[in-house]
């Protein structure tokens, strides 16, 4: 049987062994855990329980979820598509506010275009001001799952920025950068006039359907 992609979602108590004993019992049906996320609870029935979404690659979750809903510190156990299935490929935004807002414009209308074929393309934005909060927030994105493409769009990037960017890019993640001061654009791979056509041009690219390819344009200003 083929190895197939699941989620399970497990509110279980918030102690010690816990991740431990779960991930036991993945392993004893020769599941492999691709990735975690959790978190305590702060609001409602659940409040003080943890939560934890795993995905893990094994040939059926039947038995994996009959068997961690058997553990005494877990509370219940769902199984849902994987965030790949939901929300697909993510492109992050960062910087100025009315930059990123015409950054995510542009972005948002074409992956909506792709979208409606079938397609999961996913934007994230985050507007931020000064140049350690931009540099922390470029170099996190080589830390979040299923990113495609960052976009810079601002006034002024350089200093620490464009030492992260250099970072994210020998990662195999690509930088588009909106024409601004600084030294980000001499490191971009394209650099890009209009916010909206930057927005456009980062979802063409990680799209499945469209023509363009950043890899052609590499260092041009357009």
């Amino acid at each position: 049987m083929e190895c197939k992609y699941h989620a399970l979602h497990i509110i279980c108590q918030n102690k010690i062994g816990v991740l431990r004993d779960i991930t036991t019992v993945i392993a004893n049906h020769e599941g492999n855990v691709m990735y975690v996320q959790q978190f305590i609870i702060e609001h409602g029935k659940n409040r003080g329980l943890a939560s934890l979404y795993m995905e893990v690659e094994c040939e059926s979750m039947e038995y994996i979820k009959e068997d961690i809903t058997k553990l005494d510190s877990v509370e219940s156990v769902e199984v849902y598509p994987t965030f790949q299935d939901i929300f697909g490929k993510r492109i992050i935004v960062i910087g100025g506010g009315a930059q990123v807002a015409q950054v995510a414009m542009g972005a948002i209308n074409e992956a909506d275009r792709h979208n409606l074929r079938g397609e999961r393309i996913s934007v994230d934005t985050i507007p931020l001001v000064g140049e350690e909060n931009i540099a922390e927030a470029v170099s996190a994105v080589g830390r979040l799952p299923r990113v495609k493409m960052l976009i810079l769009a601002g006034a002024l990037m350089g200093g620490k920025i464009t030492e992260e960017v250099k970072k994210l890019k020998s990662e195999g993640i690509p930088v588009i950068a909106l024409n601004m001061v600084g030294s980000v654009p001499d490191v971009a791979d394209l650099v890009v006039n209009d916010p909206i056509q930057a927005g456009t041009l980062a979802v063409m690219h990680v799209s499945s359907s469209a023509k363009f390819n950043l890899d052609k344009v590499k260092g041009r200003r357009v």
